[in-house]
């Protein structure tokens, strides 16, 4: 054991935080973090045992127990659960004599669920290994079994392991992928200060959901800010500075991140490498999403490409640039694709999110400045730097500049990825991917917006529907509560637990709204979720918390006559709470109480 463990070190030595990536390997080889291992890298590292402990508790793709030799996780998504996810599973199951959540008697194999594997338009779906297989049906089912019993190597299972791109309407920025080094060559010919004016001209805002300003984010990762603790500006200057491609896209709902990393590449590592130039940042990362595994040695051919090119290194292009990429990936937490757990995580540490301020633009990787921006974003920035603002900004609205690429799953016919301008209509978009008799649509995952069929004249933009680029279309056969009741076992599973009103506060939701769903609720348990939402969106300590009751919330506002239908009209005593959830939602908001008292809440 030590000497793999020792191969693996030297393998990564060159990276300044390599723990997630040494036990991932170890968790491959060994199907878990064996204590001696744990051990061993700890000394080696010279980290206290401690950090692996709370490291491989953290994340869900690491165990301290073993797993099988076959590791399946199905994905538990509502477009696969719509796909007939649940019949898969019972037969999979069966077939490999293998309860869901267990592991067999033999070590051969486990099965369990995963939240969503990034496969939404080619579902339902699982990992294997952490390789990805769409489009399940019994079939392909009896083939998995059949493999495994046969400890065929998943690698060797190529007919399965196929996955497309699915690009339906392509605009501005999937048109074309750019020629090698044209936006790096047009950067340096117009100047880094002049190509950051064009970032600005263009209006481009971050693609990940948040929507802040690009060029002034980037401004800022070099100049700093009158409020960050970099008093002398000199100093601050002078600082090392990291470029950070956050690729960990774990709404549900999402994967264009995943199209725009197969296919274009080359453009996201070229916007990447233009922030760094503008910046002066010597070292970039792409964190990319543990369950695009398919992805990972694919990248480092592009990466290794672009080297050879003289794209990335030392004197890029011959402009005095040294700059590199390390590809980092998740291992299956949600909450990571917020920008500072990003950050903790690259640190080898868990994906709590960190207070701000400091932001990470002036305090990030290694509390250096750091740009965090979306795959989607590095993407538009690239064409911008060869193209010009203006070429973006002529398109989309007064407030919402350039185009949207979007993942559009659920019930239409054309599944895949959508590019459109901002302002586009969301009528317009159902009626291209095929959407007929629609209830509604899940506009920016579990986290976003659920519009009603009431509503389609809205459109996309930031003054209206923002999104991450998740699109998921629900028709009416479709039950309003298990969708909801799905998003909120989501967030509830979801949550770090570093902050009381989000780990008590989701899982009273989903205790709640659970009740609703078996017929046991009544109007007294609505008042509850209202209020216990209005807690945790005041109260939590990141955006997982403040948006885990929009499915409720959404819903609610828009279907008032189908929770009343549903719900049992039983009078209480005036005051009287069912189970005392109401009392504990309450005491979450005096979270600034001692920490005995929130225990004690959380202990009820």
């Amino acid at each position: 054991m030590e000497s793999f463990i020792d191969h693996t070190l030297k393998k990564y030595q060159h990276q300044s935080t390599p723990l997630l990536m040494i036990l991932r390997e170890v968790q491959a080889q060994y199907f878990h973090i064996p204590e001696q291992a744990a051990a061993y890298i700890a000394k080696q590292l010279d980290i206290p045992r401690t950090q692996i402990t709370a490291v491989v508790e953290f994340y869900s793709f690491l165990s301290a127990t073993p797993r099988g030799r076959y590791d399946i996780r199905l994905s538990d998504s509502i477009t696969d659960q719509m796909l007939g996810k649940h019949a898969l599973t019972d037969t999979l199951c069966q077939k490999l004599k293998t309860p869901l959540g267990t592991v067999r008697a033999d070590g051969l194999v486990s099965i369990d669920n995963t939240s969503c594997t990034g496969l939404c338009d080619q579902g339902p779906a699982a990992l294997v290994n952490g390789h990805a297989i769409g489009q399940l049906t019994p079939s392909r089912i009896d083939k998995i079994a059949e493999l495994i019993e046969q400890a065929i190597p998943v690698t060797q299972w190529a007919e399965l392991l196929t996955v497309n791109d699915n690009i339906q309407q392509a605009g501005l920025l999937l048109t074309s992928e750019l020629a090698h080094g044209d936006a790096l060559k047009a950067t340096w010919q117009r100047g880094l200060t002049e190509t950051l004016a064009e970032v600005e001209k263009a209006g481009l805002r971050g693609r990940g959901g948040a929507g802040y300003t690009t060029a002034w984010k980037w401004h800022l990762a070099y100049e700093g800010s009158e409020e960050d603790s970099f008093c002398d500006i000199a100093v601050h200057k002078q600082l090392q500075r990291y470029v950070v491609c956050n690729a960990d896209e774990g709404e549900p709902g999402t994967f264009k991140d995943r199209v725009l990393l197969n296919s274009h590449a080359h453009t996201v590592f070229e916007g990447m490498t233009v922030c760094a130039a503008i910046i002066g940042a010597q070292q970039g990362f792409i964190y990319l999403r543990g369950e695009y595994l398919h992805l990972y040695d694919q990248l480092l051919a592009v990466l290794a490409e672009r080297r050879a090119a003289g794209l990335l290194g030392d004197n890029i292009l011959g402009q005095g640039l040294n700059f590199d990429i390390d590809v980092r990936l998740g291992l299956g937490a949600y909450i990571c694709g917020e920008e500072s757990a990003l950050i903790e995580s690259l640190e080898g540490k868990m994906g709590i999110p960190r207070n701000r301020p400091p932001y990470p633009v002036t305090s990030g990787y290694l509390n250096k400045p750091t740009v965090v921006n979306n795959v989607e974003t590095f993407v538009a920035a690239a064409h911008i730097a060869l193209h010009g603002g203006e070429w973006f900004a002529a398109h989309g609205t007064e407030k919402s500049k350039g185009t949207k690429i979007l993942s559009i799953s659920g019930d239409c016919k054309k599944a895949g990825i959508y590019e459109y301008p901002f302002g586009t209509p969301i009528r317009q978009i159902l009626q291209d991917c095929g959407a007929d008799d629609v209830l509604g649509v899940q506009i920016g995952g579990p986290s976003g917006t659920f519009i009603s069929n009431k509503e389609f004249d809205r459109v996309l933009g930031f003054e209206d529907l923002a999104t991450g680029g998740s699109f998921i279309v629900f028709n009416n056969s479709r039950n309003i509560f298990d969708i909801v009741q799905n998003f909120t076992h989501f967030f509830a599973h979801e949550s770090c637990g570093f902050c009381t009103p989000c780990r008590v506060g989701t899982s009273l939701l989903k205790k709640q709204y659970d009740k609703i769903c078996t017929g046991h609720g009544s109007t007294g348990d609505v008042r509850e979720l209202k209020e216990i939402a209005t807690l945790i969106k005041a109260t939590s300590h990141c955006g997982l918390g403040q948006t885990a009751a929009q499915p409720i919330l959404t819903t609610l506002e828009r279907y008032p006559e189908l929770y009343d239908k549903k719900l049992k009209q039983i009078s209480f005593e005036p005051g009287f709470d069912l189970d005392g959830s109401l009392e504990i939602a309450r005491q979450l908001s005096g979270r600034n109480d001692s920490n005995a008292h929130l225990a004690q809440v959380e202990e009820q």
